[in-house]
């Protein structure tokens, strides 16, 4: 499994050449995967072949602007925007807000409060992803587990678990056929828990609910993104 794959991927699309190549380092240094481009056209290109995390915008470029490509991608895709630019004035941030932007960051800007706002807008959106848990027992297959309680049973027989596969069975359980990544749910594990431990405890889990663990049926490894329960 590459580990790179897991990491949050921006693209950062800004004509400087050198200010592109600058962030490019700077976040990979900072653990992201980053994908440039010099201008909307191409930035469209990069989006119809893969999908990104956040989207680092400059808003003066040649052809089409920043404001302009916001507004149209905002029309089919709901990917964060942090918007570059060196106009401050409020004016300017309000028309950049009104095309969907997610926030805005003026130009000379330090790399550390990049850094932050990147961080910002990515933990906003785990958070609003969070469970919603209206579902208290699913069932998969001929296993039900009872979120509340945290039991899990087959056939009516209790299936022992540890706390931690209790914790990772819950957050899977709670937004079942969804895939959470390993960010996610080494926040519902808690403690020290890190992503190397979240596959650990997957493999272990897997041997308690899946008929033949090695082709997994229920808990599902979906490439370069984390993990979902489904029951079927």
């Amino acid at each position: 499994m590459d580990a790179s794959s897991d990491k949050p991927h921006i693209l950062v699309v800004d004509d400087d050449t050198r200010l592109r190549e600058l962030l490019k380092t700077f976040l990979s240094r900072n653990g992201f995967r980053v994908s440039t481009a010099k201008h909307a056209a191409e930035a469209r290109q990069h989006l119809e072949a893969l999908d990104f995390d956040l989207i680092v915008l400059d808003v003066m470029m040649p052809g089409q602007t920043g404001l302009a490509f916001a507004a149209e991608l905002r029309k089919t895709d709901d990917v964060p925007i942090l918007m570059l630019t060196a106009m401050g004035e409020p004016k300017d941030r309000i028309a950049g807000l009104e095309k969907g932007v997610d926030d805005y960051l003026g130009k000379p800007f330090e790399a550390r409060e990049l850094l932050l706002r990147i961080q910002n807008i990515l933990r906003r959106g785990l958070q609003a992803a969070a469970p919603a848990e209206t579902v208290r027992v699913v069932s998969f297959g001929p296993l039900q587990f009872d979120i509340d309680l945290g039991e899990l049973t087959q056939k009516g027989k209790r299936v022992p678990l540890t706390d931690a596969e209790i914790a990772l069975l819950r957050a899977l359980s709670a937004r079942l056929g969804d895939v959470l990544s390993r960010e996610v749910l080494c926040k519902s594990v808690g403690a020290d828990v890190n992503e190397r431990a979240i596959d650990v405890q997957v493999t272990r889990l897997r041997r308690k609910i899946e008929p033949d663990p090695g082709f997994p049926r229920y808990l599902r490894t979906v490439r370069g993104q984390g993990y979902r329960l489904v029951d079927a």
